[in-house]
C-alpha cells in the first residue's frame, strides 16, 4: 500500500478515482448514479445532494477506465487504445475554465451540470500534479489481474507492483516456478 503521507492530495484524488473499481474482485463503487454523485460530493467536488444520470454514470466509468490506461503507460506498459480514445472523447465534451482566486488557478466547470463540475475538479487534480512532476508517479501495478493504482514514491521511480508483499511477490513466485518448471523439463 501508498504511504499515505508521501501521496500529494491531487494524486490521491485521482488514484481514488481509479481504484474505485476493484479489478481482482470485480467490486465496483460507481454502480448506480447516486454513488457516482455521492462519490464526488463525498471529496467536495460537488455539492451535497447534486444528481447525476445514468449517462453521467457511463460517462464516469469511461473517464475511469481511461485514465487506468494512462496510468498503465506510466507504468511502462501498452494501453488498450480505444479505451484512451473514449477518455479523449468525454475530455472534450467537458467545459472548463481557468479562475484565479485563493491558492492559485485552477480548473473548474463553466456549466452547473453536475458531471462537468465533477470531471472539472477531477481534471484540475491532474493539472496540479502534472504542474508539481508527481503525475508520472502514479502508476497501475503490473500484475495483469489486479491494476490496482499506485503512488510510486521510489527514488529511482521503478516500482511496478501495488504491493510487494501481495502482487509482487505473487509475479516473483510464478516467475521462479516457471524457471524450475523449465529447467526441469530441459533436464529429462
Amino acid at each position: 500500500m501508498d504511504d499515505e503521507q508521501a501521496v500529494p492530495a491531487a494524486v490521491r484524488l485521482v488514484r481514488d478515482f481509479v481504484n474505485t473499481r476493484e479489478p481482482q474482485t470485480d467490486e465496483e463503487q460507481l454502480s448506480t448514479p447516486g454513488n457516482v454523485a455521492a462519490w464526488f460530493a463525498g471529496r467536495g467536488l460537488l455539492p451535497p445532494g447534486a444528481g447525476m444520470t445514468t449517462t453521467d454514470l457511463d460517462r464516469a466509468v469511461a473517464v475511469r477506465e481511461g485514465l487506468r490506461q494512462v496510468l498503465l503507460e506510466h507504468a511502462g506498459h501498452d494501453p488498450e487504445r480505444m479505451r484512451l480514445d473514449r477518455l479523449e472523447h468525454e475530455l472534450a465534451a467537458v467545459p472548463v475554465r481557468v479562475t484565479i482566486g485563493v491558492g492559485g488557478p485552477r480548473l473548474v466547470g463553466s456549466t452547473s451540470e453536475p458531471w462537468h463540475l465533477a470531471l472539472a475538479g477531477l481534471l484540475d487534480a491532474i493539472r496540479c500534479s502534472a504542474q508539481d512532476g508527481t503525475w508520472p508517479r502514479l502508476k497501475v501495478c503490473a500484475r495483469d489481474t489486479c491494476r490496482w493504482a499506485f503512488y510510486d514514491a521510489s527514488r529511482n521511480q521503478a516500482r511496478r507492483w501495488c504491493s510487494m508483499a501481495g502482487c509482487g511477490n505473487h509475479v516473483k513466485m510464478k516467475r521462479a516456478y516457471a524457471v524450475r518448471k523449465q529447467r526441469t523439463a530441459g533436464a529429462a
